[in-house]
């Protein structure tokens, strides 16, 4: 894996789904909340649903788009092979002079008034099954957590069996997984 970049800090996780309805059902009867509405990302052939976890950070569940055309890469986040229930597929970190660790390529996307650069796995799935991040540059404008509402989810401890890329109390290092506080209680995804 590459060395720590130092100049970032945790974005966001995504949770992969076959099927938005589906993945959204799944996180709204585990979290007690279903996620907003997002949008599409034509150049992956993907679409999302957002759920706030506070300020600049968020959780994204995310699908293959069944209307939209196949990219001419692999979709991010091993969504080409995704089978099964929803579950963590990988995380991001925001950084701000976006670098593009081996096996990446640096993408430019908009939608709406957000603009952002991101690192995409040329293979479609970042190491260790997504444990290590991509990462994003959202270059000073807007961040989705903006506009989300704010349901009280935090992220309670993601877990990685990685060096930790970024100095985060709620980052440790094990198998990789997934723990949100709620206001009903800790949820492990």
């Amino acid at each position: 894996m590459d060395p720590p970049a130092q100049d970032c800090a945790f974005d966001h996780v995504a949770i992969a789904t076959r099927d938005l309805d589906e993945g959204a059902e799944c996180l709204r009867a585990r979290l007690g909340v279903a996620p907003e509405p997002g949008g599409k990302h034509p150049q992956m052939g993907t679409q999302n649903r957002l759920l706030s976890l506070g300020p600049g950070e968020y959780l994204e569940l995310i699908a293959i788009d069944p209307a939209a055309p196949a990219p001419d890469r692999p979709r991010w986040f091993g969504l080409d092979g995704f089978d099964g229930p929803p579950r963590v597929a990988g995380w991001v970190i925001r950084q701000s002079r976006l670098t593009a660790p081996r096996g990446t390529t640096i993408l430019a996307a908009s939608r709406g008034g957000l603009r952002w650069r991101i690192t995409v796995p040329d293979g479609g799935q970042m190491p260790y099954d997504g444990a290590a991040p991509m990462r994003i540059d959202w270059g000073g404008g807007p961040h989705p957590s903006d506009t989300l509402p704010d349901h009280g989810i935090r992220l309670a401890r993601l877990s990685l069996p990685i060096d930790l890329p970024v100095a985060d109390p709620r980052l440790s290092r094990g198998p990789f997984s997934l723990r949100l506080a709620t206001p009903q209680g800790e949820v492990r995804l």
